[in-house]
Parts: structure tokens; C-alpha cells; sequence
């Protein structure tokens, strides 16, 4: 369960927040992956490709990639969503790229929102099993103009939702069902007040609802500061009970400063909140690690990251 929040019409920067929930830990390590490495997924029909920006990311488990920010200031996350015929769509002749490495694709590919959509039905998505699930994953993207996008496959095709007005996703349901759920709150069209459980309908109620009475920033740091500040509204605590029994706490928080570059992370287990700039880091040639559970890790953190063999 995750919870995306972007903030596209103040007038300092585009700045974005999502966290991560999840019954464990999806131990997560973060990662600067340099223009030029060829990547691609397994089997004949899989697309290969070679990365033309490059990017700082957050791996989930060392199989994918679950979220991030390229040197073009296009942000990308992929957030769970239930896998309704997920693995069983026709096999076309388009080259296949795995869910998992759909956030990277993107990442790696395009420099822009509108890119991005124009290129969606080029490749066709796949669903393999990551430690014994067959997991379902929407994307929400946006760039450093504001532009924004809901991906979200659906049977055997994605639907697209294109428009700076997407600037809030979470998960199940789909976006359309996310919206006329909306609509019965105010001041979305209905009278309803702001919910308080942890349902991802309710999450997405409260994060429309906050990020719509955002005061204007007056300055940088609050521009990062508010959609941090809407993004722990909607987290979960350790040990808060879900529907069905088990607990799925927030266990990060990650942002992206998308004017300037700057990619933000907060362990939910750490006081502290460190961030690193692309901008310093987009030239390099080899790939870079840093564990982002490391609780000394505070402030500007480009220094701490060490050479390292990308585990996907």
C-alpha cells in the first residue's frame, strides 16, 4: 500500500512524495545508475534497451526498481495495485518488459511526461512472480514541468490519465474509480468531510483534500517541506491494524525536488531525512550504491555512495 502526492502549481518548484507500505520491508537500496548500461529483461520476447539518462533509484528487494528521478527531472513510481488478470493478457509481437523494471524503463528512456504517454503502447507489460506472488503495479510519472501521468493496466491494454490534474495516486481501486469516490467529498462535488482510516480510498480522499489547501510556498524549502508534510498524513505506523488483521506500516518516504534535481529519502525508522542531487552525480560512469537504512546518513549524501555491481 503506497501513496503518491505531487505538487505542480506553486510557483518556487515541482515537488513530489510517495511511501511505501508494506506487511515487510521491501529492503530497499538506492542506487545511481549511469547513461549507457544496457538493460533488458529475460526471455526471446523481452525489449532490451540502453539507458539514456541517468538516474538515482530505489530498488525493492534487488528485483526491481520501485521508484526515482532522471537527470531530465522526470520522477517515476510504481505503487501496488491489485493484480486483476495480471499474467494473462495475449501475447502480441510488441518486446516485453516486466513490471518490475517498468519504472527503470521509463527512467531510462524518456526525458518527459508527454514522451512517456506517446511511447505507452510500444511495449507490452508482463507480471513474472517476485518471491512467490504475481504482484499488479500502476506508475505514476511526472517532470520537472509539471506534466503528470497515471499509468494503469487494465485486462489486456493501459489506461492512460494525462493531465497536471492527476497530482495525487495511491492503490486499488483504478483511477477512475479513485476519482468518483472523490467526488462525494468536498470540495471535490460533494459534501462529505475528510475520512480518517487507512483504506487507500481514504488515503486518497485525505491527500486530494490536504494538497488542495496548500498555502503558497514562500521559498525552496517549503516547497520540499509540504508534500513531505501531505505524504505523512497519509502513513501508516507501525503496528496500526488493517482490514484483514495483519499491519503494513510505512517504512520510507522518498521525494524529488524535480526543478532542481534533488532526490529525498526518509527511513521511517530514522530520525533523519538525507537527500542526494542528480546534478552532481548525472556525468558519472559507473554505477553507485548507498543503503538508505543507514541512520547516520543526514543532509547532502552524494559523497556516501561507493562503486558497486547492480544486483538486477
Amino acid at each position: 500500500m503506497c501513496t503518491r502526492i505531487l505538487w505542480n502549481d506553486n510557483p518556487i518548484a515541482t515537488t513530489v512524495a510517495r511511501c511505501m507500505d508494506w506487511e515487510v520491508s521491501d529492503e530497499p537500496d538506492l542506487w545511481f545508475v549511469p547513461r549507457g548500461l544496457s538493460r533488458g529483461g529475460q526471455g526471446a520476447d523481452a525489449l532490451g534497451w540502453t539507458s539514456k539518462y541517468s538516474s538515482v533509484v530505489l530498488s525493492m528487494w534487488r528485483l526491481g526498481t520501485s521508484d526515482g528521478l532522471n537527470e531530465k527531472g522526470l520522477a517515476v513510481h510504481g505503487l501496488y495495485l491489485d493484480p486483476v488478470d495480471v499474467g494473462e493478457w495475449p501475447v502480441d509481437d510488441r518486446p516485453a518488459v516486466p513490471n518490475s523494471l517498468w519504472v527503470q524503463y521509463v527512467l531510462d528512456t524518456f526525458a518527459t511526461v508527454a514522451e512517456a504517454v506517446l511511447a505507452v503502447g510500444d511495449i507490452r507489460i508482463t507480471a513474472p512472480e517476485l518471491r512467490g506472488q504475481r504482484l499488479g503495479v500502476h506508475l505514476a510519472i511526472e517532470d520537472a514541468s509539471g506534466d503528470s501521468a497515471i499509468f494503469e493496466p487494465q485486462g489486456d491494454r493501459i489506461v492512460v490519465h494525462h493531465g497536471r490534474e492527476f497530482s495525487v495516486m495511491a492503490n486499488s481501486p483504478v483511477m477512475d474509480a479513485q476519482l468518483a469516490n472523490l467526488a462525494r467529498y468536498a470540495p471535490f462535488g460533494g459534501t462529505l468531510t475528510p475520512p480518517g482510516d487507512i483504506t487507500s480510498l481514504d488515503r486518497f480522499v485525505r491527500a486530494s483534500y490536504f494538497r488542495h489547501y496548500l498555502p503558497e510556498p514562500e521559498n525552496l524549502q517549503q516547497a520540499v517541506a509540504g508534500v513531505f508534510q501531505l505524504i505523512q498524513n497519509v502513513a501508516v505506523p507501525y503496528g496500526a491494524p488493517y482490514q484483514d488483521g495483519g499491519v503494513y506500516p510505512t517504512w520510507w518516504e522518498a521525494g524529488a525536488d524535480l526543478t532542481n534535481g534533488i532526490y529525498y529519502f526518509v527511513s521511517t525508522r530514522s530520525p533523519s531525512m538525507f537527500w542526494v542531487s542528480l546534478a552532481d552525480l548525472a556525468d558519472g560512469t559507473e554505477v553507485l550504491r548507498l543503503d538508505p537504512r543507514d541512520e547516520t546518513l543526514v543532509g547532502a549524501s552524494e559523497a556516501r555512495f561507493e562503486p558497486a555491481v547492480l544486483a538486477y
